[in-house]
């Protein structure tokens, strides 16, 4: 497999229902012993808990150029747990309590799983990923 954007996650950027600049995207860590890409999956709730190797971090200093999407490198903090072979961003929505987050309204947007450094394995401590510097970044429409 290779990098690859979610269907939905193209036709919302295509309907401008999905702004890169300005909407709250994470990022988290997928064991694909658990979890399989399927293009048209459509919200976070396609992605088992069991498949979430990190907590979700929030994509910041958010930027686009040339239609690439870049953003600061993330730290994921004491990471443990399975083999990670995979990274996948989503914009988080919050449930109508404004608090917490609702993985069944929050649409999928990519999936990178070809990267220096990947896979990797956990071993309790922090891993930073460092999005790539040429032309294409995290992604490239």
């Amino acid at each position: 497999m290779s990098n690859n954007l979610f269907d939905k996650g193209r036709q919302r950027f295509l309907e401008a229902q999905l702004n890169w600049l300005t909407a709250d995207l994470k990022v988290v860590m997928i064991d694909t012993g658990v979890y399989t890409f399927d293009s048209t999956h459509e919200f976070f709730n396609a992605v088992p808990v069991e498949a979430r190797i990190s907590s979700p971090s929030t994509l910041v200093n958010k930027t686009s150029f040339n239609g690439a999407a870049d953003a600061d490198d993330v730290t994921f903090a004491a990471v443990s747990g399975p083999s990670i072979e995979a990274l996948l961003i989503y914009q988080e929505v919050l449930d109508v309590d404004g608090v917490t987050p609702n993985d069944a309204a929050s649409p999928l947007i990519a999936y990178i799983d070809t990267a220096t450094g990947l896979p990797i394995t956990p071993n309790g401590g922090d891993i930073i990923v460092t999005w790539d510097n040429g032309v294409n970044k995290i992604f490239r429409l």
